[in-house]
């Protein structure tokens, strides 16, 4: 008898023998896995959360007034996009959005069952259009970096609910020309929705948009998650067409999907602050700068990425130093990604990411992300230094 749907194991999940290798080592383990904060909150929005007497009351799904306007007030002030209130919506984290957005828009356009998303992205874009019974098709890389719209057949444009682009992109850093794909989704009637959580950290040139190409037919996704060390909160929020805007918070307050009063009140303060974002973007900065240093001695090609706190390392290939071309294969298999996770966690107590969580492009990559403190972060680099050394004949030096 068949029993439906069977969720895949969650790919942090499968970390669990490395995790264990890394803790076991002096000092522990360094989680560079996932991409969860771990430098405090602002004061006053941590104080915002018992100070809103909002707690007993059902709270807007839509968004306070409140919040709203800090967060068309923040988009004014970074990008300088000017937005009405009914432009903006709040979703429980954005998480919660990518998965489910196929679903309602599939409510909105029952002809159309496909959703496009990079070919290298953040995971939940395809497991958001498995859950809603639709088709994933990735986009490939342009050999300048972004999306190669022109690899879009126009079989797959036809039947899409929406192109999902990623600027600057989970995992590697890269910056997508969110002009043309604004323009590619206008001219085919697809809506392309930006995720820009990581704007804040756009390390090549400003902060960018979608929205500063008109808000027709386009959607930008943003998050104090990542931005304000608020990932526990769960709030993000959506911005743009205001009638696609209007349609998903209609139906997302029918399904109840609302962020708490408590929580609201304390984006509000998180979106009305930037000096902390500018002291956590030093933060991550250095921490990049650190670990790309490190890795650089050990002859791994690390280069700072263009925009995010990741780091997304060659894990194999011809051009490898010899240590990593002679590291065995463990149970995962014998993916360069995996192999090199492994030597990580084994001997620099670093838990990093195979590149495959990322989509068949990845395959030869792992992804780091720069999250810890920045002396576990110079510990990495100090057990990699003392691995290698003691190692001669694995780092090609005998």
């Amino acid at each position: 008898m068949s029993t439906g749907f069977a969720p895949p194991v969650y790919p942090f999940d499968r970390l669990a023998g490395l995790a264990g290798a890394a803790a076991a080592l002096p000092g522990g383990m360094v989680d560079l896995s996932a991409g969860s904060p771990t430098d405090p909150p602002p004061p006053g929005v941590v104080a915002a959360l018992s100070a809103s007497a909002s707690e007993r009351g059902y709270p807007s799904a839509t968004g306070s007034p409140a919040v709203l306007e800090a967060a068309a007030a923040w988009v004014g002030r970074r990008f300088g996009v000017e937005l009405e209130l009914g432009q903006l919506a709040l979703c429980v984290g954005t998480k919660e959005f990518v998965a489910g957005l196929p679903h309602w828009l599939r409510l909105r356009s029952p002809g159309r069952d496909t959703v496009l998303h990079p070919a290298l992205a953040y995971p939940t874009y395809e497991m958001g259009a498995t859950l809603a019974g639709c088709r994933a098709v990735g986009v490939p890389a342009a050999p300048s970096g972004g999306l190669d719209l022109s690899a879009v057949g126009e079989e797959d444009a036809a039947r899409a609910l929406c192109l999902w682009v990623n600027s600057p992109a989970n995992p590697d850093g890269s910056l997508t020309d969110l002009a043309a794909a604004a323009a590619w989704g206008r001219e085919r009637g697809v809506p392309i929705v930006s995720d820009e959580c990581y704007a804040e950290f756009t390390w090549s040139g400003r902060p960018r948009t979608v929205l500063e190409h008109g808000s027709d037919g386009v959607l930008a996704l943003h998050s104090i998650s990542k931005r304000s060390n608020c990932a526990g909160l769960r709030l993000g929020f959506y911005a743009g067409d205001p009638d696609l805007v209007s349609y998903l918070a209609e139906l997302r307050r029918h399904a109840g999907l609302m962020v708490p009063g408590p929580v609201q009140a304390a984006a509000a303060v998180a979106l009305s602050d930037d000096a902390h974002v500018e002291a956590q973007r030093a933060r991550y900065r250095e921490r990049l700068e650190l670990l790309v240093a490190a890795l650089g001695a050990a002859g791994l090609a690390a280069r700072p990425p263009d925009g995010s706190f990741y780091l997304w390392l060659p894990a194999g290939g011809e051009t490898a130093p010899a240590w990593v071309r002679a590291l065995p294969g463990g149970d995962e298999g014998e993916g360069d990604d995996w192999r090199l996770a492994r030597f990580l966690a084994e001997r620099a107590g670093a838990l990093v990411s195979p590149g495959e969580f990322y989509g068949e492009p990845g395959r030869g990559f792992v992804r780091l992300a720069v999250v810890q403190p920045t002396e576990r972060i110079a510990l990495v680099g100090r057990r990699l230094a003392a691995a290698l050394a003691a190692e001669p004949a694995a780092s090609g030096t005998s």
